[in-house]
């Protein structure tokens, strides 16, 4: 139904390389590096990542490793580079020079030739060996020398802040870099081996810094390896002292050295395939495409002449791949889930600690996950999720001892759980501040999505519904009587508002007692489906009933506070944050079923305005895909690329966030494709820009795979994939009028609910196929 494309974000120079400048600081985040940000290409496999500049003087590889952390900001704890990897080529003025990532393999390259050698350098980050892979070869034999320096990134005196010990030596092949980070007690290590054919090759200890020097060899591969002493566990969270967090007497170079003897056993070919096959199983499952052709110029190129004509629309199409390639390339099974930065940072203090923030950007890492596929990239967070847990459950009883003194349990596991949004992998906090209690039920509602995309009842009954089930019990001991019909979570706060300069406390904002009317909703879907009854699903089921949760003011704006008469009176009129929205997206409490609050979020979005950061950008794309206004969505989205992404097509809040990436891949998903409301939306909020295009792979909400063509803005060949079995509702224009068919044309029945309505029953792994 749809061609093949091969992706690749490119450029025709090396990325430039001044350095980070310890005067500059982005989001309180320091030393800022604008070549890094713009310009270098990242590779990652959810363990670590590189950004590679691809220069032929001295090249530049910086290294991140996803537990590495300092103190950070807020003393919570923060991502900070591990290496940086120096490789002296001393190729001055290249010709035919090219530098590239193919985002289908995963595949990063360099090519270029120098006195009539053509020279190629090939980096992959592989996720099944967790080794970083280097291969530099040239079209004739004895062209490879080069020196290589690695650098142990911000080595301090170990009586400053955020200090590290280092040190680095050099042994045959190898050169480790190993120390500590005093503040968790990280002892930190990284392995590269030198493996040349032909050639020779010297080992030099010149002072600290380890060097090997290759000659005149025919190829080289270059493996490396780095990680910590940081172990995932409940015990780490629930250790309140930093510096007994972690064992100061483990280290990883046992098993770093396993990790390196194991890849070069296996050889760079086998590496290689095992990489591929891995990357591709993920990637290759959805294509998406806009019948736009495929510009011959470098990516940078391509965004500066969108910038100044967005009537081509490739680079939409191209940023929604890139964004799959990314959260691939930072959230896998057994790493940490994906930050602000993905798993990326040239930091020394990563701006926002690099963490999990849980007032809206976390959750929008995993957006698209569902829809577009890809919803083992989730795992990650869960098992993130079991380590905090207790810790949660205990913020929660602080929390209540705080406020609600009265409502605490006897057992306090009854008291549920909470967050609150500064996260890293070392520490959690309890809500407070900016942000009300809601921001655990914008957390949960992740776990009811995965459920509801993969139909894993498994799952359902081992991980969401204990998930959802404590958010409830907390949520419900926050909820304070105003009469006998309303209950009002008090205290309240939408996130990051203030009015008058102070972050702005009330009781019942929209954003808190919207997050409780989803949890609760989505939690009683949970009882029915495992057919649990307990006396708590009769409070929630009451509850239920009193939040008056959405509330429409005199401007005919979705009040962002109870006491909010017309719109903008409190707080900032143009916030970043559209929270008072989270209803209608990634809620389903905001629907097509309640028209006069559909208006009055368009009008809301109108109100609150486009000129914002990355990731908000994101949030109201999105929302405008919910409200059905595909070219407003897709003015947001055009914007977006516009303002907020950079020549890397990373994405900027500013400074960079991956949020912004993920926000509008969900977004692309979501204009496409909509199931939240008990059947599946075909091309909901198509916009006329995409006049013509296909897709397959995408996932609706009952594990259902679906594959559309349209022509002229029109669907003119669907096929679903039934991946769980059961009823499949699809709704479109008039499709009442198409015929369903099997894979061999037998004709089938659907029963008729409207001309725009059909649904029939499916057989788990057979497909069906309308024609319109």
């Amino acid at each position: 139904m749809i061609s093949e494309r091969v992706y690749t974000v490119w450029d025709d120079a090396p990325a430039p390389n001044r350095g980070g400048d310890v005067n500059i600081s982005k989001a309180r985040g320091y030393p800022y590096d604008e070549d890094w940000e713009l310009h270098s290409y990242p590779i990652g496999n959810g363990y670590m990542g590189a950004n590679i500049f691809g220069r032929t003087d001295v090249e530049r590889i910086q290294l991140t490793e996803k537990t590495l952390a300092n103190e950070g900001l807020y003393g919570i704890g923060g991502l900070t580079s591990f290496a940086e990897l120096n490789l002296e080529f001393n190729h001055e003025d290249p010709i035919q020079y090219k530098r590239s990532i193919n985002i289908n393999d995963a595949m990063a390259y360099v090519t270029y030739n120098y006195k009539n050698v053509a020279y190629t350098r090939t980096h992959f980050m592989s996720y099944p060996d967790n080794v970083m892979v280097i291969k530099l070869s040239a079209n004739a034999k004895g062209k490879i020398s080069f020196v290589l320096k690695p650098e142990i990134s911000y080595l301090r005196k170990a009586y400053e802040k955020n200090a590290r010990t280092g040190k680095m030596t050099v042994d045959n092949n190898t050169i480790t870099i190993s120390g500590f980070i005093d503040h968790f007690s990280v002892n930190y290590e990284g392995q590269i081996k030198v493996i040349n054919t032909g050639g020779t090759l010297k080992a030099i200890q010149n002072g600290e810094q380890s060097e090997i020097t290759v000659s005149n060899a025919d190829s080289v591969v270059l493996l490396v390896a780095a990680g910590t002493n940081y172990e995932l566990s409940e015990a780490l969270f629930l250790e309140d002292e930093h510096n007994k967090k972690l064992d100061p007497n483990s280290f990883p170079h046992e098993k770093l050295s396993r990790l390196i003897q194991a890849a070069e056993h296996k050889g760079y070919e086998n590496l290689k395939q095992s990489h591929l096959e891995d990357y591709q199983l993920l990637f290759s499952r959805v294509k998406l495409q806009f019948n736009a052709d495929i510009p011959l110029k470098p990516t940078k190129q391509v965004l500066k002449a969108y910038q100044a004509d967005a009537s081509h629309h490739y680079l939409e199409e191209l940023m929604y791949h890139y964004g799959r390639y990314l959260l691939i390339s930072t959230s896998r099974v057994g790493t940490l889930p994906c930050g602000l930065q993905g798993v990326w940072s040239q930091y020394e203090v990563t701006p926002f600690t690099g963490g999990f923030w849980h007032n809206i950007n976390v959750q929008m890492n995993y957006w698209g996950a569902f829809n577009s596929n890809l919803a083992e990239t989730f795992t990650p967070y869960v098992e993130f999720f079991d380590a905090y847990h207790p810790k949660a459950n205990r913020l929660a009883t602080k929390y209540l001892k705080e406020h609600h003194p009265n409502a605490i349990a006897k057992d306090s596991l009854e008291n549920g759980w909470t967050i609150g949004t500064g996260t890293t992998p070392y520490k959690i906090v309890g809500p407070g501040g900016h942000s009300g209690p809601g921001t655990g039920a914008l957390t949960t509602k992740m776990f009811w999505d995965y459920y509801e995309f993969t139909m894993d009842t498994t799952f359902l009954k081992e991980k969401a519904f204990p998930a959802i089930l404590g958010m409830s019990q907390f949520l419900s001991k926050t909820l304070v009587p105003v009469n006998d019909s309303l209950l009002l979570v008090d205290p309240s706060a939408s996130p990051e508002q203030k009015h008058n300069g102070d972050n702005y406390i009330t009781a019942g904002t929209t954003f808190d007692q919207e997050l409780v009317w989803e949890n609760h909703h989505d939690l009683l879907k949970a009882y029915k489906i495992l057919d649990i009854q307990d006396d708590f699903k009769k409070t929630v089921e009451e509850e239920l009933t009193k939040l008056d949760p959405i509330i429409i003011g005199k401007s005919g704006q979705i009040k962002e506070f109870r006491e909010e008469e017309y719109y903008g009176e409190i707080g900032q009129k143009n916030h970043r944050h559209i929270s008072h929205l989270c209803a209608l997206y990634p809620g389903t409490l905001i629907n097509s079923s309640t028209p006069k609050w559909m208006e009055a979020s368009k009008l809301t979005l109108d109100l609150r305005g486009n000129n914002t950061t990355g990731w908000a950008m994101a949030h109201r794309m999105n929302a405008r895909a919910r409200t059905q206004e595909g070219d407003k969505a897709h003015e947001v989205y055009t914007k977006f690329i516009k303002e907020r992404t950079l020549p890397n097509l990373w994405t900027t809040h500013p400074p960079f966030q991956i949020d912004g990436n993920f926000g509008t891949m969900a977004g692309v998903a979501e204009m496409l494709i909509q199931s939240h409301q008990g059947y599946i939306h075909l091309l909901p909020a198509l916009p006329k820009a995409w006049r013509d295009g296909a897709y397959s792979g995408l996932i609706a909400r009952g594990n259902f795979e679906l594959s559309v063509v349209w022509e002229d803005g029109k669907a003119t060949a669907i096929e679903i994939l039934s991946r769980s079995g059961g009823l499949c509702k699809l709704r479109y224009l008039n499709i009442s009028d198409a015929k369903l068919t099997t894979k061999t044309g037998e004709l089938l029945d659907f029963e008729e609910e409207n001309s725009d309505t059909i649904s029939f029953q499916t057989i788990k792994g057979e497909r069906y196929y309308i024609n319109m």
